[in-house]
Formats: structure tokens, sequence, C-alpha cells
């Protein structure tokens, strides 16, 4: 991999050097400041570095502003951000994977657990570089028509330009981060799109993603007021963590999402309104949880959200049935 790592600190650089070089074939570039990789990115269509390795506190412009630029360059939206740094308070590992970030270390590094991301992220870069293999391949063998369903309906979905929505694998990292550190308090839920696979069978890849894209944006604005994190984790379904003692009243806040989208009036490339509508499954607190708990924690608000939404289209003709959210 060709590896940007950037930080103010000399001798970290060195040290970076040193490991880089010891663990693996891996190309490294260093530079002292935010401004300073700035000028490395390039802005031409070519991809000079596949991963970087950020500190957050450095004069000028700070790693999480930095996070935030990559970000912007298209060529760089979907390549790992690593933080390392000395910063272990919570508000800067939530600004942190806010703007970006894919995983989150704090100095001084155990040597053991940086291979080990560093190992996760070029995992990272190689799934990434067959992905894009696929796509081209896909599209090699359509002749004269565009590639209807170049997305599976139960494969997460990176979502771009979307206020504190973030990648599958950072929200897993996320919550690693959090139980790491012993900081509790969270709440996490989930809501799931009612019937993906019939959106998915009908409309093309890219309305698909438009689709999902549309309503993770209404979601976000739903959640505004509230600091959270959330993530598209396929099948229909946006998982979301909320911080400062908030736990959402579930059938109220669905209701809210859904008159939203009712209100979007989403439609297909045809013109045709779509009416997707979402179902909340079980909002769960993470206090004392940690390490599995947390995962077991990610994984029920998942899956209860998504029996809501199956529930939901079962009784769809029950007409004894009241009390249900819209």
């Amino acid at each position: 991999m060709k590896i940007l790592a950037v930080d103010d600190d000399p001798i970290i650089l060195e040290l970076l050097e040193q490991f880089i070089l010891a663990i693996g074939d891996h190309d490294l570039t260093t530079a002292e400041s935010a401004h300073d990789a700035i000028a490395l990115l390039g802005d031409g269509p070519e991809q000079p570095f596949d991963c970087f390795l950020l500190d957050i506190q450095m004069p000028g412009m700070d790693g999480i502003a930095l996070t935030r630029q990559i970000r912007r360059t298209v060529q760089y939206v979907s390549t790992p951000i690593v933080m390392l740094t000395a910063m272990s308070e919570k508000r800067y590992i939530d600004n942190a994977f806010a703007a970006g970030a894919t995983d989150y270390a704090t100095k001084p590094f155990d040597l053991t657990e940086l291979k080990a991301r560093i190992n996760m992220v070029e995992h990272l870069v190689t799934g990434q570089q067959a992905k894009t293999s696929k796509v081209f391949a896909a599209t090699r063998l359509v002749d004269n028509a565009s590639v209807q369903n170049a997305v599976d309906v139960h494969e997460p979905i990176e979502l771009h330009d979307i206020d504190n929505v973030i990648a599958c694998t950072a929200m897993e990292n996320y919550v690693a981060q959090l139980s790491r550190n012993s900081l509790f308090g969270s709440t996490v839920f989930a809501f799931s799109l009612r019937t993906p696979d019939i959106y998915c069978d009908y409309l093309t890849g890219a309305e698909f993603k438009f689709l999902i894209e549309d309503v993770a944006e209404i979601i976000s604005d739903c959640l505004s007021r509230h600091q959270f994190l959330m993530t598209y984790a396929g099948n229909g379904t946006y998982l979301c963590i909320t911080e400062s003692g908030w736990r959402p009243e579930m059938p109220d806040l669905t209701d809210t999402v859904n008159l939203h989208l009712s209100r979007a009036q989403i439609r297909s490339n045809q013109s045709k309104e779509l009416h997707p509508r979402v179902s909340a499954g079980k909002a769960i607190r993470l206090v004392w949880k940690s390490g599995d708990q947390i995962l077991n924690a990610l994984s029920k608000a998942q899956t209860t959200a998504e029996d809501a939404a199956a529930e939901h289209e079962r009784l769809k003709t029950d007409f004894f049935h009241l009390g249900r959210s819209a």
C-alpha cells in the first residue's frame, strides 16, 4: 500500500517509518502538517495514496479538518483514514468519525494493535479494488444497456455527503473504540426500509442507491437536533447510535421519519413515486456494555428493525391490528 502519515512530531514520523518498514511491503510518505499533506494529494484523477495515518492536534489545520478535506477530494471519498493521536476524549473520537475517519488509535501505540489495524486497512483496500474490477467487468459485459442491478440488496452501500453518515466498517470501529476506552452512555437503534428487495428488483442499481441515499438523508435530518452517527448496514437497514443520554421514543420517531418520507415525494427515473416507508426496532442502551456485548447490541438493533418491517408487511391487511406506527 501507498500510505501517507501526517504528524507534526518528527519523532512519531520516524517511528512510523521504522514500523511500516518492518511489517510489510508498504510505501510510506510523511508530512509534518495538514497543508503539506494537501499539497501531496494532487489534483489529477490518479490516486497517489491507498491509506492515511493522521494526527489530530497539529498547528494550523488539525487532523479532523484534514479528514474532511480529504473526503471532499473525489478520488479519496472511500480511502481508509486512521487517526493516530494522543486525544482519547470522546468528543475527539465522535468528531473524527463524523468527519470521515475509518479507525482511531491512541498514542502511545501498541505495535501489535497498530499492525492489526494496518492489516485491516490493507484488507479494505484490496476489497475496494476487487469491487471496482467487478464493476468494470460487468460494464464491459453489457452491450448497449446499463447495468440494471449492480448492487446487492443485502450488502452495505457506502453513502457520502450526508451529515453524520459513515461507512459500516467505520461504525464497527467506532463502537469498538468506545468499548476500549470504557466510554458508555450511548443508545443504538435501527430503521429498516420496508420491502427493500422489491425496490431492488424493479429499480436500476443507480436508482436503488439514490433511494437508499434519500432515505438516509431524511433520517439524518430527523435526528439533526441530537448528536448521532449512522451507517447503512445493507438489507434496507440504517443503524444509528446517539449520545448525550438521549433515548428516543421509537414509535414517535418512526412516525416523524415516515411523515417526512411522504412529503419528500421520492421518484424513480421514470417519475414513478416510490412511497418508501421505514419500521424501527428496539432502542438499546449501551451502558456497561463492552466488547462482544456492544456488537451483539448492534446486531439486535438491526434484527429487531428488520423483523418490525417484515411484521408490518405481514399485518398490512389485518384491519383489526391497532397501535402500529405509520
